[in-house]
């Protein structure tokens, strides 16, 4: 309610600004809002989806020079020509998307200021874009022939770009879409649950230009003129600056961000200008120190959870009892033919044939075999570094195999990713729990449901997959009723003790509507009447005819729950049989449960 408050009173503040500021406060505001529409991108693709770029002023550049360029030579309209700048800016970043955004880290950082520096000197040596001399007499926007060139109509025509842009920015992080954006920090869990995240990764990218790319028209419409100095390697790195500052993962810290560095770092230089001498640019010294204080004591930014009182850094969702419609007959699929067809299949065997994988010198896995049918719970146990998890992982096509193969049923899932191995039901959890932090189990749940859903990024822009959401939703939250967590669908999931988190992911895999269920070490942590309750559950799949194959060290937990257990030592498999058998297996005592 105090965040609801707050920008309401912000909107109002912005509608009054023009009306009783001078001219030169309004122009700082107009500023604020056109690198606020910058930083909205940059939000989406680096706060919330973990690829750095240093070169969105760039992106900015382009639009800019697009639309000047041609309004200037053919005389055309700024309304003409804004889709053209548009479109020519987000083919530009498909272009270079394709080539950076598979790089991750360090490279991927050294990639955007590679294409960023060599589009800065392009702008600057091109005689049809006026040199480093620009471009000049930009006609100014028009309105059914009302002139927007005075600062005040441009004031609010930019701060309705950013309203329209803060809503989009919204809808999407409140959506099926943005809760896969926010799992590409984990690629891993993304693939897992059928996120491809080089697919994912590409619209995003284009996404932060397309945002650029307007506040590129609108800059070069304002101002009349464009020159290559503000879409440097220099502009990008303020851009940066202003999205870590306000909050990286926040949406209206794109806005507090913007303003904190624009007004600022103006205000810092017509203030100490009077009262320091010398050539010395003190502004700039004293507003890094300011940004070094501000960051010891909130190192999220500005709007960081703590300060504003908000549920959590990048809570963007509305999960709340209020939000979640759950129908009284939930569909087992709803999303496209193709996965209708694959829930009228009848559940199929797991079969694990010589399967192999070596690390360099080191056979991890060596011709591994077993089955498990539907309706059956299958253990596997060893010493540790026995290979389990990386069997596990074969498995859940999250490592490729090197010899062998891994059938369900026909279909074989040995040559498959992880995105793709999901829509043939096969779901997992993990050994080391993996929860998205800062989010509600209600938002981890239902990521396990993506693969379910259709709609796309243009859909939850603007808001068109509104039931879908419900549905699925309403998938997760049966999914958290049938784990037990209920009480605390709509706490912070990381909040949770570890053995709690540990269902959470349970509830995760369950909400997939998986036929086959990989279970990776589900007791660790858990209670003794947190176990009970897990077997209880595990029997229950049992029942509904779900394969369940569990990596378990707890052996009393283990022993009363499955109908076969696999146990595997140094790689290869050292017997298969029922609990009791194994149990008396000389072998097995020997390597793994210990001679007497």
């Amino acid at each position: 309610m105090k965040r609801k408050w707050l920008v309401a009173v912000g909107c109002l503040a912005l509608v009054v600004a023009p009306l009783v500021l001078p001219d030169f406060y309004t122009t700082l505001l107009i500023y604020t809002g056109l690198a606020s529409i910058v930083v909205l991108g940059l939000v989406v693709l680096t706060g919330v989806g973990g690829m750095t770029s240093f070169g969105q002023a760039t992106f900015v550049g382009l639009s800019a020079y697009t639309t000047g360029a041609i309004s200037t030579t053919l005389g055309w309209s700024p309304w003409v020509t804004l889709p053209i700048a548009v479109l020519l800016t987000c083919l530009a970043a498909a272009v270079i998307g394709l080539l950076t955004v598979r790089l991750s880290g360090h490279y991927l950082v050294l990639g955007t200021v590679a294409w960023s520096v060599g589009l800065y000197y392009l702008f600057g040596n091109l005689p049809f874009l006026g040199g480093y001399n620009g471009i000049s007499d930009i006609p100014p926007i028009t309105f059914f022939g009302f002139s927007l060139a005075g600062s005040r109509p441009s004031y609010y025509l930019i701060w309705a770009v950013v309203a329209v842009a803060v809503v989009c920015t919204m809808n999407l992080l409140d959506s099926r879409t943005g809760r896969a954006i926010r799992s590409l920090r984990n690629p891993v869990l993304a693939e897992s649950f059928g996120i491809d995240i080089y697919r994912l990764r590409l619209p995003v990218f284009i996404y932060a230009a397309f945002l650029a790319a307007i506040s590129g028209w609108l800059y070069a419409h304002y101002f009349r003129f464009v020159n290559p100095a503000p879409f440097g390697f220099d502009g990008s790195i303020d851009y940066a600056f202003m999205l870590v500052l306000g909050g990286a993962t926040q949406v209206f810290g794109a806005i507090v961000g913007a303003f904190v560095l624009v007004v600022g770092k103006m205000l810092l230089q017509i203030g100490l200008t009077h009262v320091l001498p010398g050539p010395v640019h003190w502004d700039q010294i004293f507003f890094g120190l300011l940004i070094i204080g501000l960051f010891h004591h909130a190192r999220s930014g500005i709007l960081s959870a703590r300060r504003m009182g908000a549920a959590s850094p990048d809570n963007h969702e509305a999960d709340t009892e209020d939000t979640v419609w759950i129908p009284a007959e939930i569909p087992c699929r709803f999303s496209s033919s193709q996965a209708n067809a694959l829930a009228a299949q009848p559940s199929a065997t797991l079969r694990v044939e010589k399967v192999s994988r070596r690390f360099g010198s080191l056979l991890a896995v060596n011709g591994v075999s077993f089955d498990a049918a539907p309706g059956q719970v299958v253990g596997v146990i060893g010493p540790n570094g026995a290979g389990k998890s990386t069997l596990f992982n074969l498995i859940a096509g999250t490592l490729s195999v090197d010899q062998g193969e891994v059938w369900l049923g026909e279909h074989c899932l040995s040559r498959l990713s992880p995105h793709q191995v999901i829509r043939h039901r096969v779901a997992r959890t993990f050994q080391h729990v993996q929860l998205r932090p800062g989010q509600s189990v209600l938002s981890n749940v239902a990521l396990g449901a993506h693969w379910l859903g259709r709609k796309g990024f243009i859909a939850s822009l603007l808001r068109l997959d509104r039931h879908e959401e419900r549905m699925l939703k309403a998938r997760a939250m049966a999914a958290i009723e049938r784990a037990g967590l209920k009480d605390v669908a709509f706490a912070d999931a990381h909040t949770l003790p570890l053995g709690r988190q540990r269902v959470v992911e349970i509830a995760r895999a369950l909400s997939a509507s998986p036929s086959v269920l990989l279970l990776d070490e589900p007791a660790a942590g858990l209670r003794h009447q947190e176990k009970r309750a897990l077997g209880a559950l595990i029997q229950q799949l049992r029942e509904e005819g779900l394969t369940v194959l569990i990596v378990e060290h707890d052996m009393e937990f283990l022993m009363d729950l499955v109908d076969k257990i696999v146990v595997v030592n140094f790689g290869t498999k050292l017997c298969e049989g029922m609990p009791q058998t194994v149990q008396s297996d000389p072998q097995v005592i020997e390597t793994y449960l210990g001679a007497e």
